[in-house]
């Protein structure tokens, strides 16, 4: 991480990324941070159906209470005061992928922008699957 004031080289907290700091001290906004507002931004997109994964294996995640189960289908990289995101995801079967995916991005963009401060480089969108919809509810 760099010091903004003093232009040099800090310790690393496992992902973290500092902020900009105050009188009070310094500011961080964890990976995991930005991946909760990923996952949530991206799937309240209309034709998203979920994050992309294993159904068996986040399930059984989910069970033992792992946060982490979503971590296969995201990668966040933190860089100073900037962002790039990928996301993988799985679409509701008949969705206009291209229309989807440029929804997804420009959400995600303007989300963690506005929670975090971040600037957003980018966002990769990976479309994983396509789900019927009516299956997963029992139809």
């Amino acid at each position: 991480m760099i010091d903004r004031k003093n232009k040099e080289q800090t310790g690393n907290m496992g992902g973290a990324v500092k902020s900009d700091g105050t009188e009070m001290g310094q500011i961080r906004i964890h990976e995991n941070v930005i991946a909760a507002i990923v996952r949530k931004t991206a799937c309240g997109v209309n034709g998203v159906r979920r994050i992309a994964g294993s159904h068996f294996v986040d399930n059984l995640a989910e069970i033992i209470g792992s946060r982490r189960m979503g971590d296969r289908a995201m990668a966040i990289r933190i860089e100073g005061n900037s962002v790039a995101i990928e996301v993988r995801l799985n679409l509701v079967f008949g969705a206009h992928i291209p229309t989807v995916a440029s929804s997804v991005q420009s959400s995600i963009t303007a989300e963690v922008e506005r929670i975090t401060g971040l600037t957003v480089t980018s966002v990769t969108v990976v479309i994983q699957e396509l789900e019927d919809y009516e299956a997963e509810r029992g139809e």
